[in-house]
């Protein structure tokens, strides 16, 4: 739904017009009711909120307030027709990012590399807590994203008796992104400026086989590292700034070198697939630790 900022709110209301309540559970024992010291979750519409786990006294849940709240301060963050996508399934999903029309107007970092924010919140109540997060989305090669640098980006709230200080301190924070957006595209613009040497940059991150390295060792870093560099000059070739299949990687504009080894991070490496929302997963693979050296190193070279 293509709709201005100043309505994604009113859309989100419209979404989630009903509460999630806690409420004791029983049980039946020979046509008695037992009272128990388990609570139980419940739709104040649809009823029970099958699949979800009996939860204790000390459980708070988030309410749809907190939800609208959370998505008028990140509204702010957008300018014009912006795209909502709402809905719950035991938890809430709001998901909101510029048209395609507009996105590639919001930051242009070089020829044919743009970036455009996305904010997310997924209020699970399947025990993965709350979580809101705005990270951005490069064009060029798909990935969704954070910078660690710019900490307002993203937060997670347990269910616990702390959530009401927590959420009225995350709306606030929230309140204050399009401060933090400008922040990040100064970052951006900052690595796009810097080169690091490619070799360096990987080995860094990811070390070196050892001397008495077994086979399958060496085989898995020289695979890794050719998917990066891959990566790397199919981006490089796409913007114009460097021939592709080069061997020269003694001067990489320190952006793409970051991008290469987060897009191998949230594309190409092999893991478990971690439970929920798509995106969300994108974003935590986005935010390793080998991502967050990268975003070390970028910054500082």
């Amino acid at each position: 739904m293509e709709i201005s900022a100043q309505n994604a709110v009113a859309t989100v209301k419209e979404k989630f017009n009903f509460s999630v309540d806690k409420r004791p559970l029983v049980g039946l024992i020979d046509g008695q009711l037992v009272e128990t010291d388990q609570y139980g979750l419940f739709h104040s519409k649809d009823g029970y909120l099958n699949g979800v786990k009996s939860v204790s006294p000390r459980y708070v849940p988030h309410t749809t307030d907190d939800v609208v709240a959370i998505t008028e301060a990140a509204a702010e963050v957008f300018d014009g027709q912006i795209s909502v996508e709402c809905h719950f399934n035991n938890g809430h999903f709001v998901h909101m990012k510029p048209t395609n029309s507009d996105r590639k107007n919001m930051f242009n970092v070089t020829q044919g590399d743009n970036i455009f924010p996305r904010f997310m919140v997924r209020g699970g109540f399947d025990g993965s807590g709350f979580k809101a997060s705005v990270g951005y989305y490069r064009d060029m090669c798909s990935n969704l994203a954070m910078m660690r640098t710019v900490d307002a980006f993203s937060r997670s709230i347990r269910h616990t008796s702390g959530l009401r200080y927590a959420m009225d301190e995350l709306i606030e924070t929230f309140s204050q992104l399009r401060e933090s957006w400008f922040t990040l595209t100064d970052l951006i613009a900052q690595m796009q400026q810097r080169t690091v040497n490619m070799r360096d940059f990987l080995n860094e991150i990811y070390g070196e086989p050892a001397d008495d390295a077994g086979g399958r060792e060496i085989k898995m870093h020289r695979k890794r590292t050719t998917k990066i560099v891959e990566r790397l000059w199919n981006e490089l070739g796409k913007t114009g700034q460097i021939q592709e299949n080069s061997d020269n990687v003694s001067s990489i504009p320190a952006w793409f070198a970051y991008n290469a080894v987060q897009g191998y991070e949230q594309h190409d490496a092999i893991r478990r697939r971690m439970r929920g929302n798509e995106d969300f997963e994108r974003i935590l693979r986005a935010a390793n630790p080998q991502v967050l050296a990268a975003e070390k190193l970028a910054l500082a070279a």
